[in-house]
């Protein structure tokens, strides 16, 4: 069992997001200092995203921003192509929803902020 503090764990962050300030605290109160990558100025490949939609047993839909303007001018849908999705997150930082937390027991959308403990 690691040290208090020391497990891994990375959370997809955008600042500017209160669920993602919220889970990001959550982590830190849980005495986890996690990896933060700011995925907007640090995209996140077209392949970890298929790593991330996998690892958390979600459809790539559950990590659609689909009321965003990029997807609607994109034409995606929660009901789109998976395929389809990663590659416009992966174009279009933005469209990912936030905040993504990955550990080794698997991955969490922020959704509310609660829903990361699964993980933790």
């Amino acid at each position: 069992m690691p040290e208090k503090g020391t497990e891994l764990a990375t959370i997809y962050h955008n600042p500017r997001c209160s669920k993602s300030r919220e889970t990001l605290k959550l982590l830190e109160e849980a005495g986890i200092t996690p990896e933060v990558v700011l995925y907007l100025e640090t995209p996140v490949s077209r392949d970890k995203l298929a790593e991330l939609v996998a690892r958390s047993g979600q459809p790539a839909a559950a990590f659609l921003r689909a009321k965003e303007a990029e997807a609607k001018e994109l034409g995606l849908t929660a009901n789109s192509d998976p395929e389809a999705i990663l590659d416009a997150i992966a174009t279009h930082p933005r469209l990912m929803e936030r905040p993504v937390v990955e550990t080794e027991k698997g991955v969490a959308l922020g959704r509310p902020p609660e829903a990361v403990k699964a993980v933790l």
